[in-house]
C-alpha cells in the first residue's frame, strides 16, 4: 500500500516513538546510528534520520509486526514510509 511523504514522516516519529519504549532496540539503533540520546529530538524531523529509523526497524520482521500491532497500522505500512521517503537506490526495494 503506498504512503505519501508526509505520511511516511508521521510513520517514522511513530517508530522513533515505539523504539525509545524498547531500551534494547533503542540502544541497538544508537548504537548503529552514533546517535545520542539528545539527538533523538533535535533530528526527528530530519529525512536522513528518519530513513535510520525505518531501516533500523525493517531489520526484523518481528519488529516490524510488534510495532503494526502496537500501533495498529498494516504490517507493510513501515516499508511502504521507507520507500517514500526515497534514498534507497541499489537496495532490493529501492
Amino acid at each position: 500500500m503506498a504512503i505519501s511523504r508526509d505520511g511516511a514522516e508521521l510513520l517514522a516519529l511513530r517508530v522513533l516513538g515505539w523504539m525509545a519504549e524498547d531500551p534494547e532496540i533503542m540502544g541497538g539503533f544508537l548504537g548503529a546510528t552514533g546517535a545520542g540520546v539528545g539527538d533523538l529530538r533535535a533530528r526527528a524531523t530530519d529525512r536522513a534520520f528518519q530513513v535510520a529509523v525505518l531501516d533500523h526497524l525493517l531489520m526484523r520482521d518481528d519488529w516490524v509486526l510488534a510495532f503494526a500491532e502496537a500501533v495498529g497500522c498494516a504490517p507493510d505500512q513501515p516499508l511502504a514510509a521507507r520507500m517514500a521517503l526515497g534514498g534507497a537506490e541499489g537496495t532490493p526495494w529501492g
